[in-house]
């Protein structure tokens, strides 16, 4: 039963029942309303920014397992870096050193990946830093793979070409009995005309004019131009990067183009060129370097005929050419 209100009347002293408009109503009503709205704002208010909805306490739980995996996952790639720089570390100083292969330039194998856009969609969250650098992580891991598995089946292939590559490179005295002739070595000497000093390219070993030559290693003969000086002379290439130049010859005995074995005989000595006296002047050519010849006499020479060859080629005498 609804409750009925009075209201007292001044001037006549009296009680009189109130009368209630559809307007009083409708004020009365939206007082309510505003009172709700206003503290159902207040609630949700309080609720948002201090509470958390079994939802987003299941979203959250969800955000710090994910934090926690890729934190895991970056001390894992850490680890597989680690193994990675091992074998890369074996690669260059073992693997590729047997086979006499330059090592793979750092900047090859740790080739970058573009500008900062790359990453530009992992920004704008919460945990940006760590999803960008384990992102960046497992791009470099991959590409330095890839760059390691390549260099893997280049060393196979290698391996697979190395008894070809102990048949090609020089290894040999290139006259019978040549370490006992040696006159004159790789170095600085003296020019037999000039008589100054200038750098001696190859080794001299004297011989009677006649005396047949012999390749240090298979491969094959290659043309010859320009070579001013050098008399009658031979040049093989014998393939991995090498070549080998006999030179003052009195009579090759093979042609360019022709193949050869180590041990085959490719001339004879003589004195042909700015030569002083009958003997074979050799070079051994590693990628277009001139290096030492005594360091290829290893088939020939034990470690004692080695070591007398070295001090004798080591003087600093008067070369034959």
């Amino acid at each position: 039963m609804a409750k009925i209100k009075y209201h007292f009347n001044a001037k006549s002293l009296t009680f009189e029942k109130a009368k209630v408009t559809i307007k009083d109503r409708i004020i009365k009503l939206l007082g309510y309303l505003a009172t709700g709205v206003a503290f159902s704002s207040l609630v949700m208010l309080v609720a948002y920014n201090f509470f958390d909805s079994p939802k987003e306490k299941k979203l959250k739980r969800e955000i710090d397992q994910y934090e926690f995996q890729y934190k895991l996952l970056n001390d894992r790639m850490n680890k597989v870096q680690a193994v990675i720089t091992d074998l890369q570390h074996r690669d260059d100083n073992i693997y590729r050193t047997v086979f006499e292969a330059d090592p793979i330039p750092s900047s090859v194998r740790k080739a970058g990946f573009g500008g900062s856009e790359r990453y530009e969609e992992l920004k704008g969250f919460d945990n940006t830093e760590l999803i960008t650098e384990t992102t960046k992580k497992l791009d470099q891991i991959t590409s330095q793979l890839y760059v390691q598995s390549k260099s893997f089946d280049e060393v196979w292939n290698m391996a697979r070409n190395k008894s070809q590559m102990m048949n090609s490179i020089p290894a040999i005295v290139p006259i019978r009995n040549g370490a006992n002739k040696i006159v004159s070595g790789f170095g600085r000497r003296f020019h037999p005309l000039l008589k100054t000093l200038h750098f001696h390219t190859g080794i001299d070993i004297t011989s009677p004019r006649g005396t047949p030559i012999y390749a240090s290693g298979d491969g094959t003969v290659v043309e010859i131009k320009g070579m001013s000086g050098y008399g009658n002379v031979v040049v093989i290439d014998h393939g991995f990067g090498y070549q080998t130049l006999y030179a003052h010859m009195s009579k090759k005995a093979v042609k360019s183009g022709q193949k050869v074995k180590r041990g085959e005989c490719i001339g004879y000595v003589g004195s042909t060129g700015m030569s002083t006296a009958p003997h074979l002047h050799y070079e051994v050519i590693k990628n277009g370097t001139k290096i030492n010849p005594i360091n290829f006499f290893f088939k020939d020479l034990s470690p004692q005929e080695y070591e007398n060859v070295i001090e004798s080629a080591g003087k600093v005498n008067q070369a034959l050419s």
